[in-house]
């Protein structure tokens, strides 16, 4: 540990642990997309501080005890590769803070900026009154959309009873256990016979190709969050077929591919995909109307 010796202040470790994190190669993409992101995120949150803290403070001397659990987080990231999040517990999405471990995939999809403009133009937020998450994860969607949609009921499902322990943990902290309903489901099998006006759904779309070669921060994750099959697609094609059922009329379907994009494509070319945009980037993302759904005749 001699080589901190001469790190006294938050700017000191800021540096060096940026130039630490480009040195050894790492791979970013759980919240952040670079080396110095990555490391504000992990020292500012073992201090207890936050991101928008008066740059002033970077200057603060640290104490042997703070400059000691920095350390042994930054060899830890460094060393097993473990993204931040898992070293920190929490993961922001739409704004919000979760708890997240490696129960959970971490909370990235570009589905947060769809939320935070209430799914808008594509519907009418004033006429949502119930919502599915499908795939929850650590609930980071069902949850975000009950403080964007505080009048609708959310329901959200998953098949990893670990993952609804993480997202139960997350809906206590955020105080809407009146308004999101967790199920152990696979996809719609356990739901309640009822339908929706929104169904959105992060489901494992991960090809084969792409699991064998994915960087070692992501093999921390559930394998059981990631892997859509060889094409990516095997969650898909069931939501697919089993979301007109459970739609409302002028219901939409909205549901993240990530790069198996191109494979459905393929797959249905005669399908109307309304692939989504985002001011703050990512893609991947399609979108059907319950109609779009029953004209092509899946189920």
């Amino acid at each position: 540990m001699s080589e901190i010796a001469e790190l006294m202040t938050i700017r000191d470790f800021l540096r060096w642990t940026t130039s630490r994190f480009i040195e050894e190669g790492l791979t970013f993409g759980h919240g952040t997309e670079n080396a110095w992101d990555e490391a504000i995120a992990l020292i500012l949150h073992t201090l207890h501080l936050p991101i928008d803290i008066n740059p002033v403070i970077l200057d603060a001397r640290l104490t042997q005890s703070e400059r000691n659990a920095l350390y042994a987080l930054i060899q830890r990231r460094i060393k097993e590769r473990i993204p931040v999040p898992y070293l920190t517990h929490e993961a922001w999405f739409a704004g919000l803070p979760f708890y997240v471990d490696e129960r959970v995939l971490i909370p990235r999809s570009p589905i947060a900026e769809l939320i935070e403009n209430q799914f808008q133009p594509w519907i009418d937020a004033h006429n949502v009154h119930d919502i599915l998450d499908l795939c929850t994860g650590s609930g980071c969607i069902a949850i975000a959309c009950a403080q964007y949609f505080p009048d609708a009921n959310i329901d959200a499902s998953d098949v990893s009873e670990d993952a609804l322990a993480v997202a139960k943990t997350n809906v206590l902290r955020h105080e809407v256990e009146d308004q999101v309903h967790l199920y152990h489901s696979d996809l719609f099998e356990n739901l309640p016979k009822k339908t929706y006006d929104i169904i959105v759904c992060n489901p494992p779309y991960v090809d084969a190709e792409d699991m064998a070669s994915l960087p070692k921060e992501y093999h921390h994750e559930p394998k059981l969050g990631l892997a859509g099959g060889v094409a990516g697609l095997d969650y898909v094609f069931k939501i697919l077929q089993q979301a007109p059922r459970f739609l409302n009329p002028q219901g939409i379907l909205i549901v993240e591919v990530g790069n198996s994009e191109f494979a459905l494509r393929e797959y249905f070319p005669d399908i109307p995909f309304m692939w989504l945009e985002f001011q703050r980037g990512g893609g991947g993302v399609f979108l059907l109307t319950e109609k779009q759904l029953l004209d092509a005749q899946l189920g």
